[in-house]
């Protein structure tokens, strides 16, 4: 890409003055920033047409997620072109730091947590691969939320990443397609034919922005994820509405377009907030499709062989209108039947549930949805009279199978269950979450459609959170066995080599306090904490949510602190919990939970008594770039989710990676991981996902006998409401009654005593220095096969049947 920096420097410096029209002098750190986006965005752009030359790139995915969390992009970047030396080098000779123009990056506000980071994920080893693999999702303008703490409380404020532009983007506004809402459907028969006509709909125009997607030292393969931003189809200003003096009409029909992509999960508690989020959901589908549509047709292939070119897929529920939109453009704008149009969807169309949570498992009401979308309603009638036809003839006498599994019922339309019915694969995330879907969640599908389930444990970028995040781990990695994990993950298994390498422990052990003391830097500068690196880094970074029990390691750090003031010796050693995660702004608990975190840090770092002992800190507004330097600081990664609600989680391959060893539930990918590390080099505790769903099925469980028959935990518990926290009042009553009044719907009590003493095995474990490297070691030598990379093979070749690439 540049031979020297000597070649960079001059490009460097003729770009600049190309694009700002001024001397680097006159610069800003933003122009700078800038320049140096726009010359490597050129640099990629001329690679792209060496993109449809390769024989591997004939089959195109289209990955439809709400959500791709892809982080800053400039250091990455310049680590996957292998040029970031020769940058920073280039930068200094000109009087630049290279880290001052990283700062001015902004994390891309478009996703939330695991989803849209797994999906940001599978677009880098799609281009790794050489699959001509593209996202669909929808430009956020203010994304999620900026998560201030303020008084101990979450408080949300708009995330405007967009305020000074994102020059990584690239409008097609010629590409842009009309997306129609409301209105309604004319039907004609002509010559014993149907005819449907959508007429006096609302239009919007989907304006396409393009991000590159490049991957590591692969520059032929640069993939695109295209953002789709509402604007009215007519930018003129009602005047005549202006001119009379009513000036909110003249601008509203513009504000409630664009209010389409404005926000990330609008709080759907109101009708209105209702619509919004079908309306995004349908929005962004129909643009894709109906850019994908326009593109095939262009290389003048028969729409019969559109599942030989094409793979739809679709990540979680929110993109499950591809199904009827897909069959609504064949039907009515190509002129196809039924039947050829539900083959063609079918086999085009692959399906990633995430969850088995009912209320993540999206219903709309009939009425919303007939309103805003008429004639997807009736295909998704008809899609479901069909359905339980075909049910109904196949298991005859079986009504109850025939109402389990129909999309229509009680008033509401379930995208779970169309999402089955019209993709031709359906997988879980982890072994054991497809088998709660196979058997549980989706049991009588898999009784109809058992070839249709199938498993692709997720994955995480190693490159991204391991070679571009720990530079220092990866060094002493490639140092001790070369390069070639940095291209195959599961060559990080050789490390196993230097397993009982005193000399090599060591030096890990110090990347470990090195990146440490970063972090415990950046918590000085943001919250004046001064946190000890020699001490425990027990790190729980995830959504706070109930299932995730953020509140069971609280019970944890507060039955520390009550031994702690019984006894000043009862606690070896130094610990440091550190927490972060945003709560969804409409969900009372997990704020109150947020609350509690910084109520009980307060309480315990002004304690004179604990502060070599204990510390608590919460890490506010946590996305890819706080992550990038919490995973490689942290010593114990807190994977403690009731067991059957944890999907997989992908934070726990991001810790694994960077050496920390994991605290957790056989849950989600954890069995896996212990299937890998084994159950010396991790610490399980707590119900198995049988013990969970029986008791849920058949009742028998009252955390008042949990509450009774241990006083430790009675005395936490208490402390809740009883003053323990002095200002608190009644203000975590909630919580209290969370486990007491309501059961303790997610076995908090229940897996306590279990957690606490494997966590005291934990502490042992972590006395002894040299053990606890080896753990550490393992933990990053068998963490290979949770690369994304290993995660989209599978899905090339057992769902998308794409042709393995090497």
């Amino acid at each position: 890409m540049f031979a020297d920096k000597e070649s960079f420097k001059q490009a460097y410096l003729t770009k600049i003055s190309e694009t700002e029209g001024i001397i680097l002098e006159e610069s800003s750190p933003w122009d700078k920033y800038k320049t140096l986006v726009i010359l490597l965005k050129e640099k990629m752009g001329s690679y792209r047409a060496l993109t449809r030359n390769c024989p591997a790139r004939s089959k195109e995915v289209y990955y439809f997620s709400m959500e791709f969390l892809i982080g800053k992009l400039l250091h990455y970047y310049l680590v996957n072109m292998g040029i970031e030396e020769i940058v920073r080098e280039g930068l200094q000779d000109l009087g630049i730091n290279l880290d001052e123009l990283l700062r001015q990056e902004a994390d891309p506000g478009l996703g939330n947590g695991g989803l849209g980071r797994l999906a940001a994920c599978f677009l880098d080893s799609m281009a790794f691969w050489g699959i001509s693999g593209h996202g669909n999702g929808i430009r956020f303008k203010y994304g999620l939320f900026e998560q201030k703490i303020r008084n101990g409380f979450q408080t949300e404020v708009a995330d405007n990443w967009l305020k000074n532009g994102y020059p990584w983007e690239t409008p097609k506004l010629d590409k842009s397609v009309v997306v129609k809402f409301k209105g309604n459907v004319r039907v004609e028969n002509a010559e014993g034919k149907w005819m449907f006509y959508h007429e006096d709909f609302e239009p919007v125009l989907a304006v396409p922005y393009d991000v590159p997607i490049m991957s590591y030292d692969n520059s032929v393969n640069i993939n695109n994820l295209r953002l789709w931003s509402a604007e009215p189809l007519s930018n003129e200003l009602d005047l005549d509405s202006f001119n009379r003096g009513d000036f909110e009409q003249a601008v509203s029909l513009k504000s409630e377009v664009e209010a389409i992509s404005y926000i990330l999960y609008p709080d759907d508690s109101s009708r209105s907030g209702r619509e919004l989020r079908l309306k995004q959901e349908y929005f962004f589908v129909a643009a894709g499709l109906g850019s994908i549509i326009r593109s095939y047709k262009k290389r003048n292939r028969a729409l019969a062989d559109f599942p030989r070119w094409v793979a739809v897929h679709i990540n979680d529920t929110h993109p499950v209108l591809c199904i009827p939109e897909l069959m609504r453009i064949l039907i009515d704008e190509e002129g196809l039947g039924w039947d050829q149009a539900w083959n063609i969807t079918v086999n085009s169309m692959s399906f990633t549930n995430h969850t088995i949570m009912p209320e993540a498992m999206e219903k709309w009401p009939i009425d919303l949805f007939r309103g805003l979308l008429p004639r997807i309603y009736m295909i998704v009638e008809e899609i479901d009279r069909r359905f339980k036809e075909r049910t109904a003839r196949i298991y005859p006498g079986d009504g109850d199978l025939v109402r389990r599994t129909q999309i229509i019922k009680d008033g509401q339309i379930s995208m779970a269950n169309l999402a089955v019915i019209g993709s031709s694969s359906v997988n879980g995330v982890a072994a054991l979450h497809t088998e709660i879907l196979k058997n549980e969640v989706f049991k009588d599908y898999y009784r109809i459609f058992g070839y249709k389930f199938n498993n692709k444990t997720n994955g995480v970028n190693h490159r991204r959170f391991l070679l571009a995040a720990n530079s220092d781990l990866s060094g002493l990695i490639t140092e001790a066995i070369g390069p070639g994990w940095k291209k195959n993950a599961e060559e990080l298994h050789k490390l196993l080599s230097v397993r009982d390498d005193r000399s090599f422990l060591e030096k890990l052990a110090r990347v470990k306090y090195l990146n440490k003391c970063r972090l415990a830097e950046r918590v000085r500068e943001t919250q004046g904490i001064v946190l000890d690196p020699l001490s425990l880094f027990d790190v729980q970074v995830k959504r706070i949510h109930a299932y995730k029990r953020q509140l069971l390691n609280l019970l944890k750090i507060m039955e520390l602190y009550n031994r702690l003031q019984r006894d000043p010796g009862a606690v070896e050693g130094s610990h440091t919990f550190i927490f972060a995660g945003k709560a969804a702004p409409g969900y009372h608990y997990a704020k109150t939970v947020i609350k509690l975190i910084n109520t009980l840090a307060a309480k315990i770092n002004k304690d004179a008594g604990a502060k070599d002992k204990l510390k608590v800190v919460f890490l506010e507004n946590f996305n890819v770039t706080l992550g990038e330097l919490i995973y490689p600081a942290a010593d114990v990664s807190e994977q403690i989710s009731t067991a059957s609600k944890e999907a997989s989680g992908t934070g726990n391959m991001k810790f694994m990676l960077n050496g920390a060893v994991t605290i957790g539930t056989l849950d989600g990918a954890n069995v896996e991981i212990q299937e890998a590390v084994g159950d010396e080099n991790m610490f399980i505790f707590g119900l198995r996902a049988r013990e969970v769903l029986d008791y849920i099925r058949r009742g028998g469980y009252k955390s008042l006998d949990q509450y009774y028959t241990s006083p430790d935990l009675k005395l936490c518990v208490d402390q809740l409401v009883n003053g323990f926290f002095e200002t608190a009042g009644e203000e975590f009553r909630v919580i209290f009654d969370s486990l007491l009044l309501y059961n303790d719907e997610f076995f908090v009590l229940k897996d306590f005593d279990s957690y606490l003493e494997t966590y005291q095995r934990l502490q042992a474990c972590y006395a002894d220095k040299e053990q606890w490297q080896k753990m550490s070691l393992v933990n990053i030598a068998e963490a290979g096969i949770f690369s994304s990379d290993r995660t989209i093979q599978e899905y090339a070749e057992q769902i998308w049947k794409i042709p393995r690439v090497c």
